[in-house]
């Protein structure tokens, strides 16, 4: 009877302990974001040591960096442009870096943040100064895959795929 004991008592300590070493799970902002307005769509992807977001989608025609104070990128689209830059894990669920603003040309310090009881949605923090701080929450996204291109037509060279954005974007949760 007392080794059985002794075997219960240390297999439970074993649990315990396990339990106890590994680290809490941070839930994964990875994946594709509906700006608060929902007029973008925000994908993030693990970039080095740390997380970036871009844009993957707009609604309506994607206009050009126009206010990027550096005048040769002006012209360049919207789409794939790099708004998230370097957000490094500060805290479960948080990641702190900058955050570019494609309507004024400026880049801020800023923080993104899941939403501890919902991960389908996600706060993004910008701020001027380091105390003069806005912000919104962002919605995980659920967007449809265009129609498949037509096949390429009998005598005619295979085109290379131009790269292929979603046709409509929805927050995904209820």
């Amino acid at each position: 009877m007392a080794k059985s004991w002794l075997i219960i008592m240390v297999s439970t300590g074993l649990m315990v302990s396990a339990g106890l070493s590994n680290p809490a799970f941070a839930a994964d902002p990875t994946g594709d974001w509906l700006v608060a307005d929902q007029t973008a769509v925000i994908r993030i992807a693990p970039c080095a040591e740390a997380l970036c977001g871009q844009i993957a989608w707009t609604k309506g025609p994607a206009g050009t960096d126009q206010n990027n104070p550096d005048p040769a990128l002006r012209s360049r689209s919207v789409i794939g442009l790099p708004i998230l830059l370097n957000m490094k894990p500060t805290a479960v669920n948080r990641w702190e870096g900058e955050i570019y603003n494609a309507q004024n040309g400026k880049t801020y310090s800023g923080s993104i943040a899941l939403n501890d009881e919902n991960a389908n949605v996600l706060r993004i923090e910008g701020c001027v100064l380091g105390f003069l701080c806005g912000g919104e929450n962002w919605a995980r996204a659920k967007c449809e895959d265009p129609p498949p291109a037509a096949p390429p037509r009998p005598g005619r060279p295979a085109t290379a795929p131009a790269a292929v954005m979603p046709v409509a974007c929805r927050a995904a949760g209820p």
